[in-house]
């Protein structure tokens, strides 16, 4: 017993000397691009806290209009107050939005299109992790209504305007998560069989075919897409789940900060030349592989169609 308490006790002491090290090597890349964006229009949704509030804050530093889109108000103006005080920029503004109902949605979509004419980046950034069983107001299991139909109903409503504005750009994020994803289109609602950790995996591949599904259909109109995984990042994400939480706390020390995470959705909105590759799937500022079912051409065009039908849109 001594033994291994002694094994265990060195264990940590050397885990703790080397976090540095390891916090480095986990860190990932960093956006270098010195472009700056004064008089372009950004939507982020979720940009209240963690990866979208610091994405919200450094394009505001790069002179971008941001819009922070947000189901809980008071924490968003909270935040807006913070990024226009540190960039010095006042156009940084708040809206309600709640992507678990598409009333909402509708809503934050109808008052920006008569707010604003241009939209040059929209960041689909918001989500939600591991959550207990549950339904949006709408009646979807609440990781695929609000990760993946929401996000698609948002795009699909400010679509016109990124269009009118192009070049423009969206960005969506997922997760490595994603590889332990499977679009069950025979139970879309985990009526029939219900594991959080899976929910959430399942609802990231949904992303990345919307991504792939989403640049394919936009060939030719100067708006491209992105589909990105922030890395292992400390957020609030993990809120709904007690064993997450815990796992968070005791490997904070090798995680991304929300500065870090943010790097990879700042690469694919500012990155120049970036537009060849829309469709793809990048990881700490840089293309990387996707699973097998994320390559699926028939599954996305599938995902998309569904979609719409769940939604009761026509988006050809």
């Amino acid at each position: 017993m001594l033994v291994i308490l002694v094994l265990l006790t060195s264990f940590f002491s050397i885990l703790y000397l080397a976090t540095p090290s390891i916090r480095k090597f986990f860190a990932g890349g960093v956006c270098t691009t010195k472009v700056q964006i004064p008089g372009k229009v950004v939507v982020i949704t979720g940009a209240n806290t963690g990866i979208g509030k610091e994405t919200a804050r450094e394009l505001a530093r790069r002179g971008a209009r941001v819009y922070i889109a947000c189901r809980d108000v008071l924490k968003g103006e909270s935040a807006a107050s913070e990024i226009r005080a540190d960039t010095k920029n006042s156009q940084v503004l708040v809206r309600k939005l709640d992507l678990s109902d598409t009333k909402s949605i509708r809503t934050f979509a109808e008052g920006f299109l008569a707010e604003e004419k241009k939209l040059h980046i929209l960041i689909n950034n918001a989500g939600v992790m591991m959550c207990p069983y549950s339904k949006t107001v709408d009646g979807f299991e609440t990781h695929f209504g609000v990760n993946h139909l929401g996000h698609f109903l948002l795009t699909y409503l400010l679509l016109g305007r990124l269009k009118e504005s192009a070049p423009a750009r969206v960005i969506n994020l997922s997760s490595v998560a994603h590889l332990g994803g499977k679009i069950r289109f025979h139970d879309l609602q985990s009526k029939k069989r219900y594991c959080s950790g899976f929910a959430y995996s399942h609802s990231k591949l949904a992303n990345v075919l919307f991504t792939r599904e989403l640049a394919k259909r936009l060939q030719g109109t100067g708006v491209t897409a992105y589909v990105v995984h922030p890395g292992c990042v400390l957020s609030e994400i993990t809120r709904h789940s007690f064993l997450m939480c815990l796992l968070w706390r005791l490997f904070s020390p090798f995680f991304k900060s929300p500065w870090q995470g943010a790097q990879t959705s700042l690469h694919c909105a500012l990155e120049e030349g970036l537009e060849p590759l829309s469709g793809k799937y990048f990881s700490d500022c840089k293309r990387t592989w996707v699973s097998p079912r994320a390559r699926n051409k028939k599954t996305a065009e599938r995902l998309w169609n569904v979609s719409c039908e769940l939604l009761g849109i026509q988006w050809e």
